[in-house]
C-alpha cells in the first residue's frame, strides 16, 4: 500500500496504440520519469510543499476495472489522478469526421470520474516537412480546433508534442511534463481536500453513538498512505502522530470497546521483529475490532518508524522505540502474572536488538555525516543498554547475578511478583527467544550474552562520543568480573574508571568504583605502591561529599578513614620519588591576613589557616605557600608541622627575604613525606578553581632590610661607555656574601666582570661573568657599584629585574633573597640643538637647551672646551644673567659662544660641558637635609634613627609628588610649602615644615650637580660671503658729512651699490687657492622697492676678494623700510664626465640685514574750491 505509485492512464485510437510509433512515444515519455521538483501550494495548507521525485505508473485506460463504492477506505492513489489521450491527425477533415468523435467519447467517460484530471496530447513529427502528406504531418489549425472544442473551463488541457523518433531531449518534453505536473497537483489537491473533509466529519462525530475508533483509524490512515505515495513523508507522519494522540485520549477515557484485551500473547510474540508489519494481519484485526492494544501500538509504531526511515532520520527511530519499550513495558508489568515467565524481558530484549539490526539495514553508516552518525550511534547504544537491563532483571531472578547494586535496583523489588501471582501463571506458555532461553538455563551462556550485549552498547557509545555512558557499562562489566571471581580484570577496570567520572562530577559512581578497587586491591594482597596511593587519594576526594560518605558506608561499613590515612602516611614514606597531587579537597590552605616583618633580621612572616576536612588527624611534615608579585617575583613561606587536627588550625609561615609590596597567593602545598598536596590559587581561567578567590597579601617594607637602588652616574659623556650606579643599602645586615643579578631589557647587556666599587672601604667585589658578587659589606652602609652596559639609546627608561641572594655573618646558614624591579631613566633630561653663524674669522654657535620630559631642569653652567690646547683658537661665551637657569618644557634656554680662529678651520672637536640637576632631585636633597637636621637635634636612639629617617623622607617625597602647587613658589623664593593634607610627620611635623618653608637661594640645595659632556664638531665652510647694499647719494649738500644721508622721499631714485666680499678662511687648505663661480639674486619686494639694475648675475669668488654691482632703488611708499635681501649660492664645479658635479659649501651673511631706511612723504600744494551756499546748493 505504501509503495504504490501514482497512476496515469493513457488512451489513443486503436490503430495508433498498435503501431510501433506509439511504443517509441511511450518509451520516450517513460524516460522523462520520475517527475522532479513538483511544488504543491494547497489552499488548505499555509506552506508550500515540494515533492522532490514522483514515480508514475502509466497504464492503458482499458486495463482498469470500473469504479465501485467500497465501505473500506483505500488510498487515494488506487485510482488514477490523470488521464492522457494521444491524438494524431493529418488534416482538419480527418479531425472533424473521425478524431473529434473519438476524443469526445473518451472525454465523456473521463468526466464521470471524480477528482481526476485529463490532458489531450497532440503529437507532431518534427522531422517531416509540412509539404509531406504522411501520417504525422498536421497543420497547426488542428490544435486550435481541439482547444476550442474541449477547453470549456478556461483551462488549457491541450498540449502539442513536436517529437522525433529516438529523441529523449527534456526540452522537447518540457511543455507536456509541465502539463502533467499541473494536472496531477490539481487532482491531488481535490482528492486530499475531500478525504480531509471526511476525516474531519468523522472526528466531529466522536461523541455520537456508533462512532468507531478503528474505522476512524482506517480512514485517516488512507490519507497518510496517500501522502506517503506522493513522497510527502512529513505530512504522512503527521497523520500517524495525530492518530497516536487520539488513541491516548481514548485510553484516558477508558473506552476500549473497539479493542480486544491489552495483550493476547501468541507464539513468537516475544521474539518477532518489532517493526515488521507482515508478521500479523494488523489491518484485518483493526477492521474486525478485535486487535489487542499490544498489537495496535506495535503496528502504529512500525508505520511511524517506516516513514522516519524514508525521511532519513534513523536516530529518531531508535529514540522512539526506546521510549515505547520503556513505557509499554511498564504497562505490561500490570498483567505480568498472565504472561509467560520472562515474556516482558524477552520481548524488550528481542525488540531492542531487532530494531538495531533493522536500522543498520535501513541506514548504512556510510550515508550519514559526522553529527548524524553520532546521534544514530547514541540512540542505538540506548537501545542496547535497554536490552542489557533486561538481562540484569533475568540474571537477578534466575540467580546468575547477585541481588545487589549495580545489578539489582529498587524498581526490580517494586515490580516483583508475589507467590500467589506466580501460582496463577499458566505453565503451558513459554518464551520463544532461543538466546534468552539458553541464558536462563546456563550461567556461561548468560555471561557470554551479557558481555556481548554490553560491549555492543559500549561500542555505540564510544562512536557517539558519550564516554560517561560507556564508562557506566564498564562498571557493570567490572562488577560482573568480581562476581565471577576475576579480580585482576575487575581491579584494572575499577582503577581506570574514576579518571573518566571525576571531570563530570559523578561522585556517587566514582566513590563506589574506587571503594571496590580498594577492596579488590586488598583481596589480591598487592603492595601499597604509587598506584594504590592514587586510588586512595581519589577515594578520599569522594569522601568529602556527604552523599559519597553515605554510599561508602553502605558499600563497606568497616572501612575507616583513620586507618586509610595512617596507611597513606606509611606508604608515602616508602616511595622512591616525590608524588605531586593537585587540588585535593581533603585539605585547604588560605592566608589569614597581611605579612609582618621581623625587627632584628630580614624575615617576613604570614599566618595561614589550614582546613582539614577529614574526621581524623593528618600526619604531615611541612606546609608552604608561594606568593607572586606584580613582576612575577615569588616568595616562598615555609613552616615545619607534625600533624593537622580536624577542622581549622592556624600556622605561622616565614620567608627569609627583604622583598616588599603587594602579592597574590599563587599556590599552597602540604608535604606528607614523599606525597605533596598542592593547590593552585591563581593562574589561567582553566587552572584556577572557581571556588578559590584571589587572595591579596601585603608584605610591608622593612626600613632596616637590605635594599638596592639604581641611578645614573653623576658624570655622563656621550660617545663613551655607558654606566649605571647600583646602590646597595645593607641596613641591619653585616653582609658576608651577596650575589646581585640585574637583568636588563632586550637589546642591552651588562658587563658584570667590569663592575667596580665607586669608593673603597665598602667591601670587595669578586670577579664573575654572570652576576655581581659583593663580599664583606658593613652594617648601615650604602655600597655604590659602577656597572658598565651596552648602548641603551633605544629606551627612554629601562626596567631592570633584580635578583639578590645574600647571607649575613650572624646567620651564615640562612640564604636570604630580594626579588624586585627598578625603573631607571637612561635618556638625558635635556636636548641640545646648535646653530652656527660664520662672520669672517669668527664663528658664533648658539646652543639651545630644552627639556625632554615634564621635569624642570636647573642649569648651573655651560662651557665650550677644547680637548687640548689649540693654537690660534679663542673661545668665549656670554655671561649668564643669573647663576642658575631653569629649563622648563615650555621655555628652553639659549647659550651663545664665539670661536675665533686665526689659522683657519678648527680640526679638533670641542666639548660642550653642561652642569645640571633635576628640580626633583634638588628638592629631595633639601628634604633629606632638613629631616637629618631635625632628627639630629632631637634625642633619638641610633637603631631607630635609620628607619625613622627613611620613613619621613619617603612620606615627604610622596606628599610633594601628589601635589605640584609648591613648585612655582619654590622657583621664586626657594620655599617648600607642604600641602595641608600632610599629617604623617608626628612630633617632627612642625619643625620639618618650618625648616622647609624658609627662603633660600637657588644654589642652597646640597644636591650635587650632574655633568654631561657632549662632543661638538666645528663645522667647515668652503665659501663665506658677506653681501651688503649701501646707498650712495649722487651729491651731498653743504654741511652734510659723508657718513650721513640726506632726506629721501618716496618715489625718489636712490643710487646704491651691491658689494660682495668672499672669504675661504674656514675652508680646507687645498681649497683656498681655488676660484668659485657664485650666483646672486636680489629679493624683489614689489610692495616696498622698485629695483633697477643688474638684480641677478654671476661673479667669481676668491679668498679675500670683492665684487660690486650698481643698483637704483625707488621707494614705493614712505616709512621705515628694510633693504632687500640678497641670495648668494655657488654653482656646481665641473668634473670629469663620469662623475657628478659637486657643489661647494657656502654661507652668506646679510651685512645690511638689521638696517632700515627712513622714507619721507613727498611735499606739494593743491588748490580746492569749496561751495558755501547759494546757487551751488
Amino acid at each position: 500500500m505504501s509503495n504504490q505509485n501514482v497512476l496515469v492512464t493513457y488512451s489513443a485510437p486503436v490503430s495508433f496504440l498498435a503501431s510501433e510509433s506509439w511504443k517509441q512515444v511511450l518509451a520516450a515519455l517513460q524516460s522523462q520519469l520520475p517527475l522532479r521538483s513538483i511544488h504543491w501550494k494547497s489552499a488548505s495548507r499555509p506552506t508550500l510543499k515540494t515533492i522532490q521525485e514522483l514515480e508514475l505508473t502509466l497504464v492503458p485506460l482499458d486495463s482498469l476495472r470500473d469504479e465501485h463504492t467500497s465501505q473500506v477506505p483505500v488510498t487515494l492513489l488506487e485510482k488514477p489522478l490523470l488521464n492522457l489521450y494521444v491524438v494524431t491527425c493529418e488534416d482538419n477533415d480527418s479531425y472533424k469526421t473521425i478524431v473529434k468523435k473519438q476524443i469526445k467519447d473518451w472525454h465523456f467517460a473521463i468526466s464521470q470520474r471524480k477528482n481526476q484530471e485529463w490532458i489531450i496530447v497532440h503529437v507532431v513529427r518534427s522531422d517531416i516537412k509540412t509539404t509531406d502528406r504522411k501520417f504525422f504531418n498536421m497543420k497547426s489549425s488542428v490544435l486550435d480546433k481541439i482547444k476550442a472544442d474541449f477547453n470549456i473551463d478556461k483551462r488549457d488541457r491541450c498540449v502539442q508534442l513536436s517529437w522525433t523518433a529516438g529523441d529523449h531531449s527534456p526540452v522537447i518534453w518540457a511543455d507536456l511534463v509541465n502539463k502533467i505536473k499541473d494536472g496531477l497537483l490539481s487532482a491531488l489537491d481535490s482528492s486530499v481536500s475531500q478525504r480531509e473533509e471526511e476525516v474531519r466529519r468523522s472526528e466531529s462525530q466522536r461523541q455520537m453513538p456508533g462512532w468507531n475508533f478503528c474505522t476512524f483509524f482506517i480512514l485517516k490512515e488512507s490519507l497518510a498512505s496517500s501522502f506517503e505515495g506522493v513522497k510527502l513523508f512529513e505530512d504522512a507522519l503527521h497523520q500517524y502522530n495525530e492518530l497516536e494522540v487520539s488513541f491516548i485520549q481514548v485510553l484516558r477515557e477508558k473506552n476500549m470497546s473497539w479493542f480486544g484485551s491489552l495483550i493476547q500473547p501468541v507464539d513468537k510474540d516475544d521474539s518477532a521483529p518489532l517493526l515488521s508489519i507482515t508478521k500479523k494481519h494488523y489491518r484485518d484485526l483493526i477492521l474486525a475490532n478485535s486487535i489487542s492494544v499490544f498489537d495496535f501500538r506495535i503496528y502504529l509504531l512500525a508505520r511511524q518508524c517506516a516513514l522516519l526511515n524514508k525521511m532519513r532520520r534513523p536516530s529518531e527511530i531508535c529514540q522512539k522505540v526506546t521510549t515505547f519499550l520503556g513505557t509499554f513495558g511498564r504497562r505490561l508489568r500490570e498483567v505480568e502474572a498472565k504472561l509467560p515467565e520472562y515474556f516482558i524481558e524477552s520481548w524488550i530484549f528481542s525488540s531492542a536488538l531487532s530494531v538495531v539490526d533493522q536500522c543498520d539495514k535501513w541506514a548504512p553508516t556510510t550515508e550519514l555525516d559526522g553529527i548524524q552518525l553520532a546521534r544514530f550511534s547514541a540512540s542505538k547504544g540506548e537501545l542496547l543498554e535497554l536490552a542489557k537491563t533486561q538481562l540484569d532483571i533475568i540474571g537477578v531472578k534466575v540467580g546468575h547475578l547477585p541481588k545487589k547494586p549495580p545489578f539489582a535496583t529498587t524498581s526490580m523489588e517494586e515490580t516483583a511478583l508475589n507467590l500467589e501471582q506466580i501460582s496463577e501463571r499458566s505453565s503451558t506458555q513459554r518464551i520463544s527467544n532461543h538466546e534468552v532461553m539458553l541464558a536462563i538455563g546456563g550461567e556461561e551462556a548468560f555471561y557470554d550474552l551479557y558481555c556481548a550485549t554490553s560491549n555492543r552498547a559500549i561500542d555505540m557509545y564510544v562512536k557517539a562520543g558519550r564516554r560517561k555512558f560507556a564508562l557506566k557499562l564498564h562498571g557493570f562489566l567490572a562488577a560482573l568480573d568480581i562476581h565471577r571471581g576475576r579480580l585482576a580484570s575487575a581491579l584494572a577496570i575499577f582503577t581506570s574508571l574514576p579518571a573518566h567520572y571525576a571531570p563530570h562530577m559523578w561522585i556517587s559512581l566514582e566513590s563506589f568504583v574506587l571503594s571496590r578497587a580498594l577492596d579488590i586491591h586488598a583481596e589480591l594482597e598487592n603492595p601499597q605502591d604509587r598506584e594504590w596511593i592514587h586510588i586512595l587519594l581519589a577515594y578520599l576526594r569522594t569522601c568529602i561529599n556527604d552523599m559519597s560518605k553515605e554510599l561508602a558506608s553502605e558499600v563497606d561499613k568497616e572501612k575507616s578513614v583513620t586507618q586509610l590515612i595512617r596507611a597513606l602516611h606509611t606508604a608515602a614514606a616508602s616511595l622512591d620519588s616525590d608524588l605531586v597531587h593537585t587540588d585535593h579537597p581533603i585539605m585547604a590552605v588560605q592566608v589569614s591576613g597581611d605579612a609582618t616583618c621581623s625587627g632584628d633580621e630580614d624575615l617576613v612572616s604570614v599566618d595561614v589557616t589550614v582546613s582539614n576536612h577529614l574526621p581524623c588527624d593528618v600526619f604531615v611534615d611541612e606546609i608552604n605557600i608561594t606568593l607572586r608579585g606584580r613582576d612575577s617575583e615569588r616568595l616562598k613561606f615555609v613552616a615545619k608541622v607534625d600533624k593537622l587536627p580536624p577542622g581549622q588550625s592556624t600556622v605561622t609561615l616565614s620567608c627569609p627575604s627583604s622583598s616588599w609590596g603587594l602579592y597574590t597567593l599563587e599556590s599552597s602545598e602540604v608535604v606528607m613525606s614523599r606525597v605533596h598536596f598542592r593547590w593552585q590559587h591563581t593562574g589561567t581561567v582553566a587552572t584556577t578553581p572557581k571556588r578559590n578567590q584571589i587572595s591579596l597579601v601585603r608584605v610591608p617594607r622593612s626600613l632596616r632590610a637590605l635594599d638596592v637602588q639604581i641611578r645614573q652616574p653623576q658624570q655622563t659623556e656621550l660617545g663613551a661607555t655607558s654606566h649605571l650606579l647600583l646602590v646597595i643599602s645593607t641596613g641591619q645586615n653585616n653582609i658576608s656574601r651577596a650575589t646581585i643579578k640585574p637583568t636588563p631589557p632586550s637589546g642591552v647587556q651588562f658587563n658584570y666582570s667590569a663592575a667596580r666599587l665607586e669608593a673603597e672601604g665598602m667591601g670587595t667585589l669578586e670577579a664573575s661573568d654572570d652576576a655581581i658578587v659583593l663580599l664583606d659589606a658593613p652594617v648601615d652602609a650604602d655600597v655604590v657599584i659602577v656597572l658598565p652596559h651596552s648602548d641603551a639609546s633605544r629606551y627612554h627608561t629601562m626596567k631592570i629585574w633584580l635578583n639578590v641572594t645574600y647571607n649575613s655573618q650572624s646567620s651564615m646558614g640562612v640564604i636570604r633573597t630580594l626579588q624586585t624591579s627598578r625603573v631607571v631613566t637612561v635618556s638625558l633630561p635635556i636636548a641640545v640643538n646648535v646653530e652656527d653663524f660664520f662672520r669672517g674669522k669668527r664663528l658664533f654657535s648658539k646652543f639651545t637647551i630644552s627639556a625632554t620630559s615634564h621635569q624642570y631642569v636647573r642649569i648651573s653652567s655651560t662651557e665650550l672646551q677644547s680637548a687640548q690646547c689649540l693654537d690660534g683658537v679663542k673661545i668665549s661665551g656670554c655671561r649668564p644673567s643669573r647663576p642658575v637657569m631653569t629649563v622648563t618644557p615650555e621655555h628652553p634656554v639659549n647659550f651663545l659662544f664665539s670661536i675665533e680662529s686665526s689659522n683657519g678651520p678648527v680640526l679638533e672637536p670641542l666639548n660642550l660641558v653642561i652642569k645640571y640637576r633635576i628640580l626633583r632631585d634638588e628638592v629631595e636633597a633639601l628634604v633629606r637635609q632638613t629631616v637629618e637636621a631635625v632628627l639630629s637635634s632631637m634625642p633619638i636612639e641610633k637603631p631607630q634613627y635609620g628607619s625613622l629617617r627613611r620613613m619621613l623622607i619617603d612620606k615627604l617625597v610622596a606628599q610633594l609628588e601628589s601635589d605640584a602647587e609648591w613648585v612655582e613658589t619654590y622657583r621664586a623664593t626657594g620655599e617648600i610649602i607642604l600641602p595641608r593634607s600632610f599629617e604623617a610627620g608626628g612630633d617632627f611635623q612642625e619643625p620639618i615644615q618650618e625648616a622647609l618653608a624658609q627662603c633660600r637661594s637657588e644654589t642652597a640645595s646640597p644636591c650635587p650637580w650632574r655633568e654631561i659632556k657632549i662632543p661638538v664638531d666645528v663645522p667647515r665652510m668652503n665659501i663665506v660671503t658677506a653681501a651688503q647694499i649701501t646707498i650712495q647719494p649722487s651729491s651731498l649738500p653743504s654741511g652734510i658729512q659723508s657718513d650721513q644721508l640726506p632726506s629721501i622721499y618716496a618715489g625718489q631714485p636712490i643710487n646704491a651699490s651691491l658689494i660682495f666680499k668672499t672669504s675661504f678662511h674656514w675652508a680646507e687648505k687645498e681649497g683656498k687657492q681655488r676660484c668659485y663661480t657664485m650666483r646672486y639674486d636680489v629679493e624683489e619686494r614689489v610692495k616696498d622697492w622698485l629695483l633697477c639694475g643688474r638684480k641677478r648675475g654671476d661673479f667669481v669668488a676668491t679668498d679675500g676678494g670683492s665684487f660690486t654691482v650698481p643698483l637704483t632703488l625707488i621707494a614705493l611708499h614712505h616709512g621705515e623700510i628694510s633693504l632687500p635681501k640678497v641670495d648668494v649660492r655657488p654653482l656646481p664645479i665641473p668634473t670629469q664626465a663620469s662623475m657628478e658635479p659637486t657643489v661647494p659649501s657656502a654661507d652668506t651673511c646679510q651685512v645690511h640685514g638689521a638696517e632700515k631706511v627712513l622714507i619721507l612723504p613727498r611735499g606739494g600744494r593743491n588748490t580746492y574750491i569749496v561751495g558755501m551756499g547759494g546757487e551751488y546748493e
